[in-house]
Order: C-alpha cells, then sequence, then structure tokens
C-alpha cells in the first residue's frame, strides 16, 4: 500500500481566504519550475524527508515550513504571481 501525506494550506489574498491540498511533491514541482524560470532561491523549499514522514510531529512541522514557503513566494511576487504560483493556488478560481 502506497501511502502519502496531503498538506492544507490556507491562502489569503485580499478579502479571499481558502484552502488548497497538495502533496509535498507537488510543492517540489512547483519549485522546481519557479528555480528555472523565476530564479527563485532553491534552498527556499523545505528538504524532502524519508525517515518518519509520517509522523504527525514531522507532518506540522512540514505544514508549517510549507505555509512559510508559500508566504515567501507571495512576498516575492506582490503585484503578479506567475502562472505557474497562481494555478497551484488556484487563484483563478477565486480572485476576479
Amino acid at each position: 500500500i502506497l501511502s502519502f501525506q496531503v498538506y492544507i494550506i490556507q491562502v489569503s489574498v485580499g478579502n479571499h481566504q481558502w484552502t488548497v491540498k497538495h502533496r509535498y511533491s507537488d510543492f517540489h514541482d512547483l519549485h522546481e519550475k519557479l528555480v528555472s524560470e523565476k530564479k527563485i532561491d532553491k534552498n527556499l523549499l523545505p528538504p524532502k524527508k524519508i525517515i518518519g514522514k509520517n509522523s504527525k510531529s514531522l507532518v506540522e512541522k512540514r505544514q508549517k515550513e510549507l505555509e512559510i514557503y508559500l508566504q515567501t513566494l507571495l512576498l516575492k511576487f506582490p503585484v503578479t504571481a506567475p502562472k505557474v504560483l497562481s494555478h497551484f493556488l488556484h487563484f483563478y478560481l477565486y480572485v476576479s
């Protein structure tokens, strides 16, 4: 049986709030695209951990780290987020 963790991230832009759900691999794919297209710091994304990856404390810690990662990205692109980031955060559903 394959098991994986889905991280539920709260997103806030202006008066809009919503949640997005992604696996760590989704964050990794997003990060790789942003590193190559937008020259984002390669070390910005929290590292992948193999041992104990589904332990409750690690999941909670990584959840916070991924939220900080996304907040940092949004601060780097205050006016217009790159298309790949906008899609990842589902902006098209909430921001007109």
